[in-house]
Parts: C-alpha cells; structure tokens; sequence
C-alpha cells in the first residue's frame, strides 16, 4: 500500500509539472528590456500560464499570470504569454519559471536562468613610470576598470604575452571595490617587476579587463613602452659585528652574530663556520646560545644581493675561556694590541708598587733615627732640672734647723 500510494504521488507530480523546455542561460545588459518566452503557452487569450520568479527582489517564489496584472515597473505578462522586464537590474538576477497548458491541454514547462552584465569604461594604466632600473623591483603602473559588473578581472601583458606573477621578479597588487548605489565595481592593479640585468633594453606593457560572464569581448588599454637601464654596481659593504666584543665568552654564555650588508632590497644573509655553509635559513643576526665547545671556531658571513652578487665579510673566531681566565682584550678580535698594552700597564703598576714600599721603609728608617738623637738630650734636660731641685732644698733645710735652736 505504502509504495502504490507512492508512486502514485510521482505520477501525479509528473502530469502536474509536464515536460520542460527551454531550460537556458540567458545573459542581458542592465537597464535594458528582457522579454522571456513562455513555450507552450497559446498565442492569444485565453491562456492557461503561470510565470514564478525567484531573484534579488524576492524573499520566495513571486506567482505572475495574464490575469493578476503586473508587477509594479518591475515585469508583466504579455498578450502572448511571454514576460517583460522594462529595464532589467541587478536585483533581478535569479530564476524565472513558466508553465503553460496548450488548447489539447498539454503542458510545458519552460526554465530560465537570468544574469546581468554592465560592460565598464575602456581600462587605462594610471602613474606610469617614466623608465625602469635593471636589477632591482620597479612600480610599472597601475591598470585601472571602472563601472563595470559582475566584477570581472585584470592581467598585464609583457610584449603581447600574459605577465604571470611569481612574488620576486613579478607582482601584482589587487584591490576592488563596490558602489555602495549602483551595485559597480572598480577594479585596479599595480603592477612591480624586476628587469633582469643584460636583457632588452625596452619592455612594452599593457592591461586586458575580462569580463565575468561568457561570450563577452575582453577590453585592453594602450600599450606604454619603458626604457630599461643598468647602474653601475656599488661595492656591497658586509661588516661582521660580535658580542661580546673580541668574542671570547665564558662556557654556557652567549654570543650574538649581526652581519651588516646596507643595501636596498635587503640582501639575504648566509652564514658560514670553519668554511662550510651553516644549514640555517636567511638571517642577519646569529645567536649562540648556551656557548660550548662545539660553538668554537671561525665564523663569517655572506650577503648576496641582485645588484652586487655574493659577498664575504671578515672572519671572526669565537673562543671559549674559563672563569678566572683574562680572554683577548676588547675592542679586538685577537686582542694583541691592547694585551701588549695590559702587559705593559702591569709592569709599571707593580714598579710603582715597589717604590711606595721603598718610600715607607726608608721614612719608617729616618724617623727611629730622629729619636735616638732626641734621647741623650732629653737625659741632660732631667738631670739639670734634679741639680736645680737639690739647691733649692739644701737653703730650705737649714733654715728651718735654725729656727729650731
């Protein structure tokens, strides 16, 4: 019972809906009149039709018929059947549906797929550069398409063949922005390239608009033909700086590797240790951390640029010594200038240590001289002052005898 009931159901649907016609994509220009086609349906009233419509303007299926009369300025049904749009927008994009029943009461069903197109301004190359540098990246200009819709795309063309881009020797910046009104697009494209050094000394550009739907011409600007020229190369300058300086650290400390290479675009550093290139990707700056003794040895590096090729700086030794140990002086990676310098500050230091001791000893002499002369004075100063107190105790006593008798 169940599946009799079921595909009666299907049987049903199938006579309801009849067979579809006309199932197609169609393409028109915005503001324009579209006029679709209901197959099937009877030249002249009365007519058995029906027109759903499903677009930008609809939040469900809008029903039209010859006699429900017609969707404000939007569509209507004509005489015939067919369906009218005055002046097609970009609200209208979507689906349109028609089923009609013939005077022998066949039905047909016919389906539309409806887009819009609004073909933009011929595009043009804004800001062009008055000539190219060979070597090094260049803005070439930037292709600019405005009032166009869908949004369609833009690509440059080097001598009449497709720029693809590749982020080095060729870029591409893209922006594309809509009218918050009109529903338009704008869209533009910078353009950057790095000419290769001895190639052609002139590079022809231009830029295509393609459109965003099918069967639509593509829209080119005006050809701009640069002139490329080749400076003369400057020697690049690779200085090598460490900390700390002299490069002597103790174990477990840290040393930190900045190669200095000014150039522009910044060239991409290597590193290298006792002669072979260290597996590490580009950098400028190389930190040893927690230094040991696998750490030691020869370090340099090398910056290699477009315009100057590779170039080697010095090379710097970095050293391990135990606490307590002097390492090579500062200021140098060997340190001979100012040991020698430390050597000869510790010789005069200890001299002058040795005539401060001298000077002490010889005071320390003279003084205990000084007080063996004071001495023997000092003996005949007391023995005066006794002399002088005998005296004038000798008158003392007699006379107090003689007042006694």
């Amino acid at each position: 019972m169940a599946a009799g009931a079921a595909v009666g159901a299907w049987v049903l649907v199938l006579s309801l809906w009849g067979t579809v016609v006309g199932g197609q994509n169609v393409t028109a220009r915005i503001g324009k009149p579209l006029v679709l086609n209901c197959k099937g349906a009877p030249k002249k009233p009365p007519q058995q039709l029906e027109w759903k419509l499903n677009t930008g303007r609809t939040e469900a299926w809008k029903v039209l018929s010859p006699q429900g009369g017609p969707w404000d300025s939007v569509a209507r049904v004509l005489p015939n059947g067919s369906l009218l749009l005055p002046a097609i927008g970009i609200q209208d994009e979507g689906t349109f549906r028609c089923r009609a029943m013939s005077r022998n009461g066949k039905e047909t069903k016919s389906n539309y797929q409806v887009r819009v197109y609004q073909t933009p301004r011929k595009p043009e190359i804004v800001d062009p550069a008055s000539e190219l540098m060979a070597g090094v990246s260049n803005k070439v200009g930037t292709c600019v398409s405005e009032g166009g819709y869908p949004a369609g795309t833009l690509s440059w063309r080097l001598d009449g063949k497709v720029l693809t881009p590749d982020g080095k020797g060729v870029s591409v910046k893209e922006e594309t922005r809509r009218h918050p009104e009109t529903g338009f697009f704008t869209l533009q494209s910078e353009l950057r390239m790095t000419p290769a050094r001895g190639g052609t000394p002139h590079l022809t550009f231009s830029c295509s608009f393609s459109p965003g739907i099918p069967r639509r011409r593509a829209l080119h600007t005006a050809p701009i033909k640069l002139n490329v020229w080749a400076p003369e190369p400057v020697p690049l300058e690779v200085q090598l700086v460490v900390d700390p300086e002299g490069g002597a650290v103790a174990p477990g400390g840290t040393v930190t590797l900045t190669c200095e290479a000014p150039a522009q675009p910044p060239p991409q550093i290597h590193w290298i240790k006792d002669g072979t290139p260290l597996p590490l990707p580009p950098s400028p700056v190389l930190l040893l951390s927690e230094v040991g003794p696998q750490d030691q040895g020869t370090y340099s590096c090398v910056a290699t640029h477009p315009s100057h090729g590779p170039q080697e700086s010095r090379a710097i030794s970095i050293s391990i010594v135990e606490t307590g140990e002097e390492g090579p002086a500062a200021g140098s990676v060997g340190g001979p200038g100012l040991g020698t310098l430390g050597l000869v500050l510790g010789i005069l230091g200890g001299l002058g240590t040795a005539t401060l001791l001298i000077g002490i000893i010889m005071w320390q002499r003279w003084r205990r001289r000084g007080e063996e002369r004071k001495a023997p004075e000092n003996r005949e100063e007391e023995e005066e002052e006794r002399a002088e107190l005998n005296q004038s105790e000798e008158p003392e006593a007699a006379e107090s005898s003689a007042g006694g008798q």
